[in-house]
């Protein structure tokens, strides 16, 4: 007695990474749009504060995160810009500009995370205030914004990763206008009554000849 050996219909073996195109890409969207946001958002934060000692008194000081490093807020517009771009272009394009995403969430990560320990913005506004170019500044404590910073650029790094994974199921922003290279059907000019007066002047207005000559 012989065996039917079940063939796999190919819409279900398509069905799979079709799936996961759409997967990755929503996910790919909402991470690298939200890691761009809390990134900003947390570099116009305090990062930093602490006092300088200013005619005999204490005076307080503090850092925004723009203050400390602009690096965060950079890498997070640049991966916003190519998160955008990658839907711009294909093949090899896509993947550099797909490891362009990637670089600047893990440089943002990066950035945030040296910025958290980072005492020379204070320092530079302590010398300011007390006139002394050796001040530095005391009582230095710091804010979980950094940190903050660093999970809006993880979210970047995951975007970057997963368009460098799964980029090549994605669509293209060029696509719509294409017709899988074949060549768009012209349409077929209306006939000309030309017993009809407004038949011609339409068709004079299209720069066709009524007669058909």
């Amino acid at each position: 007695m012989g065996y039917v050996t079940a063939v796999p219909h190919p819409r279900s073996e398509a069905a799979g990474p079709a799936r996961a195109g759409r997967l990755s890409l929503a996910v790919a969207l909402i991470s690298g749009a939200l890691g761009a946001t809390v990134a900003l958002l947390a570099t116009r934060q305090q990062w930093s504060e602490g006092t300088a000692t200013v005619a005999g008194g204490t005076f307080p000081l503090t850092a925004k995160g723009s203050d400390v490093t602009g690096v965060p807020a950079a890498l997070a517009i640049v991966g916003l810009a190519a998160l955008v771009a990658v839907f711009a272009v294909r093949k090899a394009g896509r993947f550099a500009v797909s490891a362009l995403l990637a670089l600047s969430g893990a440089g943002t990560v990066a950035a945030a995370l040296l910025g958290a320990g980072d005492s020379s913005a204070l320092d530079e506004q302590a010398a300011r205030a007390s006139g002394d170019t050796s001040a530095t500044v005391a009582s230095l404590s710091h804010t979980a914004w950094p940190y903050v910073a660093a999970v809006g650029g993880a979210l970047i790094l995951l975007a970057g990763l997963l368009a460098l994974r799964y980029g090549r199921l994605w669509p293209a922003m060029s696509s719509r206008y294409e017709r899988n290279g074949a060549p768009r059907v012209r349409r077929k000019a209306p006939v000309v009554d030309l017993d009809r007066p407004e038949d011609v002047w339409k068709a004079l207005d299209r720069g066709e000849d009524p007669t058909g000559a």
